[in-house]
């Protein structure tokens, strides 16, 4: 009987999982992520990932990004965008491209890694960015991450910028 409980707990919980997942827009498209967040007046959160291979990336997505509190914040307050470093997922060439120019610019030297950014077309195809700090994988859950990542982004709002 534990058995057949312990399945159908399982068997319910994997699909909440995956929706609470999917509920998330991460961007992966610059251009677009800066022409929304100036739309709407919220920073960029650019993740850093190793999306098939880097463990504490893994582990700050379940612990972190797949909770629903998570989910509520970045609704709320950041523009979501996945820069991803994998090793046997596909990807294409301006993809690739983009994203090391970023990993480059950002100076990243592991991962994850989480910039908070606002960012500027300046009409030439060419974006400003202004970083608002960095973070990586916290330990401690939802609360302790989101605190850490509310310090960075009211940090900005508190001097005036943007």
């Amino acid at each position: 009987m534990k058995k057949i409980l312990l399945l159908l707990l399982v068997a319910f919980a994997a699909p909440n999982l995956q929706a609470q997942e999917s509920e998330l827009d991460w961007h992966t498209d610059i251009s677009e992520a800066v022409s929304l967040s100036s739309k709407t007046q919220k920073p960029m959160m650019l993740f850093f990932t190793g999306s098939d291979w880097c463990g504490w990336c893994k582990k700050l997505e379940r612990e972190v990004f797949f909770t629903p509190e998570f989910t509520k914040w970045a609704k709320d307050n950041v523009i979501l965008v996945e820069l991803d470093f994998p090793r046997s997922k596909p990807q294409s060439v301006e993809l690739k491209q983009q994203n090391a120019q970023l990993n480059a610019f950002f100076k990243v030297r592991g991962y994850p890694t989480i910039w908070f950014v606002n960012g500027n077309e300046n009409g030439e195809g060419k974006i400003a960015f202004e970083a608002l700090g960095s973070t990586g994988y916290v330990a401690g859950g939802p609360e302790k991450w989101l605190a850490g990542a509310n310090s960075i982004i009211n940090k900005d709002k508190s001097t005036g910028s943007k």
